[in-house]
């Protein structure tokens, strides 16, 4: 079994409703993320103040509805602990609040569990600013060796919502070493997170993140942690890709931002500093000194229902885009959203719960050039006795091979062919496989297959 993501937040709860928000989908999904730490920070948009007490008003609503979840799943941890995990870091925007004597609860948490026994990485979700994170390094920096802060910084993983203060760029030219996700700088329209909430495009179904939608699955008649939802004031849970990848659904490997999942795809790469723009923020943007993980482009075409004959088939628009590598999996996280929301209030029975994928074969299969192979799920099975359906595809952009490999045949059955392509090096493809209930709402899971071609 997968170990747990263990995670600590960094949120400017109360600068923008959508902290909120992301906090009540987090706790849904406490059972499969190792919660560590929950840190009210400051943010360009609320540069003076922090707010623990409303990150501790959510957790009082969960523990409403926590003995409800736990008959869906277990592993919801009790309240009293993470009541124990809200901290606070200076009420200072930035830089101002890194140096000595800059410590705060919040910093010094980070570092504690950061010396933890615990082989896992932990992962920042940076919801605002991140100086609190600095503040943490900064001190490591100053009482422990050069080695022992390589050690702890190799432990690290951040996915920051943009920058939200002017510690981030420190962070980064600073500590080479840190694992990063980000779209520099604080222009919104060219980050990839924002594909939560994107509309822009023509051909988009935009439904399942209309105020309509919310109000009905979110919000209205799904107990304490619905009523506690608040309205979209500027986009809806820009915050959330920061934790999504860590959710264990079979897509999602954190470790790896270039394989794709719902917290996006993210390529390591410097920036082109003179492609940046200034946004609307106080964040002043700077050049990159080494490589992040950043913005990167799928190319996607959507399966859509088909009245007749094959149940599925691919429609004539294709986007192409760095944020439809979070869009693309909208309609899956979305319903499994609702889902978890309904758990809040319905019995097992009342309630629908995600399918079981099950492969016929190793993760990892190896195949000559031109070589027929073949992808099987026979085995999978829903716990609620719903009927499901499976769809294969090709992932282009998360191998080294870049050209679409096309099924032989049907996608959408449990056993999918294809061929290996002629290569003249080594290459990996990989193939999802989705699985999709026919429950309400449809719930999805995956897994992910890389195949491993060799020249004849």
């Amino acid at each position: 079994m997968n170990q747990k993501n263990r995670v600590i937040i960094l949120t400017d709860i109360e600068a923008d409703p959508d902290d909120t928000q992301s906090l009540v989908r987090l706790l849904l999904y406490s059972n499969e993320i190792d919660i560590q730490g929950i840190i009210a920070t400051t943010s360009c948009w609320m540069t003076d103040n922090v707010h623990p007490e409303s990150i501790t008003k959510v957790i009082r609503a969960y523990e409403k509805v926590q003995p409800n979840l736990k008959k869906h799943q277990p592993g919801y941890p009790e309240p009293e602990i993470l009541y124990t995990l809200v901290k606070q870091g200076l009420p200072e925007y930035g830089m101002k609040g890194v140096g000595e004597g800059m410590d705060s609860e919040g910093s010094e948490w980070i570092i504690e569990v950061l010396k933890k026994q615990d082989e896992r990485p932990l992962w920042i979700s940076v919801w605002g600013g991140v100086n609190t994170l600095a503040q943490a390094l900064y001190k490591l920096e100053k009482s422990k060796s050069k080695n022992e802060v390589k050690q702890l910084i190799s432990k690290l993983r951040v996915y920051t919502i943009s920058d939200q203060d002017d510690s981030g760029i420190w962070l980064r030219n600073n500590f080479p070493g840190l694992f990063y996700i980000v779209s520099p700088g604080d222009d919104y329209n060219n980050a990839t997170w924002t594909g939560i909430n994107a509309s822009y495009m023509n051909g988009i179904n935009r439904r399942k993140i209309s105020n309509c939608w919310i109000a009905e699955n979110i919000q209205q008649n799904h107990g304490a942690l619905g009523t506690v939802y608040p309205d979209v004031a500027w986009g809806m849970e820009g915050d959330t890709p920061a934790f999504l990848s860590l959710i264990p659904n079979g897509l999602n490997n954190a470790e790896h931002p270039d394989w794709g999942g719902w917290g996006g795809r993210y390529e390591l790469y410097k920036p082109d500093f003179s492609k940046m723009q200034e946004g609307g923020s106080i964040v002043s943007i700077a050049p990159e000194t080494r490589e992040i993980w950043t913005n990167t482009v799928d190319s996607y075409t959507r399966y859509i229902a088909n009245e007749f004959g094959r149940s599925v088939k691919q429609d004539s628009i294709t986007f192409t885009d760095f944020k439809v590598t979070i869009w693309r999996w909208r309609d899956d996280f979305q319903n499994d959203f609702a889902a978890r929301m309904d758990w809040c209030i319905k019995s097992y029975k009342e309630a629908n719960h995600p399918p079981v994928p099950v492969l016929s074969h190793p993760e990892q299969i190896t195949v000559h050039s031109g070589e027929n192979f073949t992808v099987d799920a026979f085995q999978s099975s829903d716990p609620d006795g719903d009927s499901f359906s499976f769809l294969w595809f090709n992932y282009p952009e998360a191998g080294s091979y870049k050209k679409l490999i096309r099924v032989n045949g049907a996608e959408n059955v449990h056993m999918a062919h294809f061929t290996a392509p002629e290569v003249y090096k080594e290459e990996t493809a990989h193939f999802i496989l989705k699985v999709t209930d026919k429950g309400l709402p449809q719930l999805t899971r995956y897994k992910r297959v890389i195949v491993n071609i060799i020249p004849k």
